[in-house]
């Protein structure tokens, strides 16, 4: 069984913030594979849906946490369905990364995310496969971070959410079928349009 979790906070109020691409990114997951009339599951602090692609199990986890405390319930869940660390993706924002750039990593630090610091604490190991998903930075340099991530995608980044967003559904499938390696391959030399 592999989990992925997509990585933001729970509420209506942060739904279409930058923090919760990961969010966003599990949801088109979801209906890419004809999933979406599931009900999701409440389990260990995170709403969850379970099913197979093309025969194997996944389990999709969005922590209802808040971002800070997210790798409690995928600490948890892991725990409780005995998933391996070779078998976890995590989906998040990344900030050193242009809007509109999508890369594949394991074994790097939390770079300052929240997020990922949980998870790495939690798990007692950075050695899962993330799918970084860039935000930018403000482009006021006196913006705080904070600030930044929690406000909602402009417009103009609204607008090319779905090509990012089904990319980042493309490269969590690579990862699944094809391997690490390739869907790194694969995917970390494009270049966003």
């Amino acid at each position: 069984m592999w989990l992925i979790a997509g990585l933001g906070n729970p509420g209506s109020k942060y739904l279409l913030t930058r923090h919760n691409v990961g969010f966003m990114a599990l949801d088109y997951f979801v209906k890419s594979m004809g999933a979406e009339n599931q009900t999701p599951k409440s389990e260990a602090k995170a709403y969850t849906v379970s099913f197979k692609v093309d025969d194997v199990p996944l389990i999709l986890v969005k922590p209802q946490t808040f971002m800070n405390l997210s790798g409690e319930s995928i600490q948890e869940i892991m725990s409780y369905y005995k998933i391996p660390l070779e078998k976890v993706i995590v989906v998040h924002d990344d900030l050193d990364h242009a809007f509109g750039t999508l890369k594949i990593k394991t074994q790097s630090g939390d770079a300052g995310h929240n997020g990922l610091k949980s998870i790495i604490t939690n798990l007692g190991s950075n050695d899962f496969a993330r799918v970084k998903i860039g935000i930018g930075r403000p482009a006021i340099a006196e913006m705080e971070i904070s600030r930044y991530v929690l406000q909602n995608f402009s417009k103009t980044e609204q607008e090319g959410l779905p090509e990012i967003l089904n990319t980042a559904v493309d490269a969590i499938e690579s990862i699944i079928f094809d391997g690490l390696t390739k869907a790194m391959n694969t995917f970390n030399s494009k270049k966003p349009d």
